[in-house]
């Protein structure tokens, strides 16, 4: 079943973006430019889609009409056969929509916050990570993502208790998001003698990066008083209603100016703080989701979370959650991700 309020949704966004991107004075700053071209870029195949899905759907009414409408025999027969050919496309075309809107995610296109950290395993689970590490790092270098190192915390041995990272451009989170969770490893520590194999984990927490948060403010929300500006004592300072106080009624923040002797300068700079206010309040509910999802992901680094293992004895990558198989770990681990996260996205993007 299509949702047709979302499709008429996603065709109103595509069009104003599209309407944006073609009024240079709306666009602020080149990172502006780059945001709407990426997600109309998104949105194109999607807005396809609608478009076949629509004519099919309107062929398949209007054919359905003839043969409610028609005594000709002939045109009966013929109209009848259309439908049925209407039909299946019909199914085609909703099938194949359907696959693109459980593709599309306005965060697809945001940079990437990278987060790896050794879980169970001591030494060898730090050494793990720092292959990790190393893996995405080749990944984006071979597709042209750009790596900014945020912290690091390493050991003596080369491996990395903990390492924080952003990968921009190119829809890196799109590319790496099904990476969330535990990461296990099996194989013979260098730092084992008996040759033993040891099982270790590392957790990996992948974030969309949020550098756009909007902050509305609707008229209706505001109570704005004016008047006039007092020094010291009450002594009236200003013989015009200069000074304004504006309450935002969901929130019940109240913000007051009577610096300067414009009522338009002191509203301006009220709405000013007031935003300023708004963000903090979104900032920190957006750092609290950020926590909860990088809480589930990391959960408690147990092996038994696992999401992926990487045998080293039998040079194979399993995903648990797809329960698909590689036979490349070598090359795997040196970067060559493209089927592992084609593979993964396409299956759990359809569950």
């Amino acid at each position: 079943m299509i949702d047709e309020k979302e499709l008429k949704n996603l065709t109103e966004e595509y069009t104003e973006l599209n309407t944006k991107l073609s009024n240079p004075d709306s666009l602020h700053n080149q990172g502006d430019f780059q945001k709407i071209s990426s997600r109309i870029a998104q949105l194109m195949p999607i807005i396809e889609g609608i478009k076949v899905y629509n004519t099919v759907k309107q062929e398949l009414e209007e054919a359905k009409t003839i043969i409610e409408n028609s005594s000709d025999k002939d045109m009966l027969e013929l109209a009848q056969e259309e439908l049925q050919l209407l039909e299946e496309s019909l199914t085609e075309a909703t099938d194949s929509l359907h696959e693109l809107l459980a593709e599309s995610d306005p965060n697809d296109v945001r940079n990437a916050i990278v987060e790896i950290r050794a879980g169970t395993g001591g030494e060898e689970a730090a050494l793990f990570a720092g292959d990790l590490y190393r893996m995405y790092l080749r990944y984006a270098e071979s597709h042209g993502l750009k790596m900014e190192q945020i912290s690091t915390n390493k050991t003596g041995n080369g491996g990395y208790k903990e390492i924080i990272f952003i990968l921009s451009g190119n829809g890196a989170y799109g590319k790496l998001k099904y990476e969330n969770g535990v990461h296990r490893v099996q194989r013979v520590p260098s730092t084992e003698s008996s040759g033993r194999i040891h099982t270790s984990a590392v957790s990996v927490v992948v974030l969309p990066e949020v550098d756009d948060i909007d902050i509305e403010v609707k008229d209706e929300d505001l109570k704005i008083d004016v008047y006039r500006s007092s020094g010291p004592g009450g002594q009236s300072v200003n013989t015009t209603d200069s000074a304004v106080r504006i309450t935002h009624a969901p929130t019940g923040i109240v913000v007051t100016c009577q610096d300067e002797k414009s009522q338009h300068k002191n509203k301006a700079r009220a709405l000013s703080i007031l935003k300023s206010k708004l963000y903090e309040i979104e900032e920190e509910k957006r750092q609290k989701e950020l926590s909860d999802a990088r809480q589930s992901s990391i959960k408690s680094g147990d092996r038994s979370a696992k999401i992926r293992t990487y045998n080293f004895p039998q040079s194979r990558v399993t995903d648990h959650r797809i329960k698909e198989s590689w036979y490349d770990l070598a090359g795997i681990l040196d970067g060559n991700l493209e089927e592992v996260l084609a593979t993964t996205s396409k299956i759990l993007s359809a569950q």
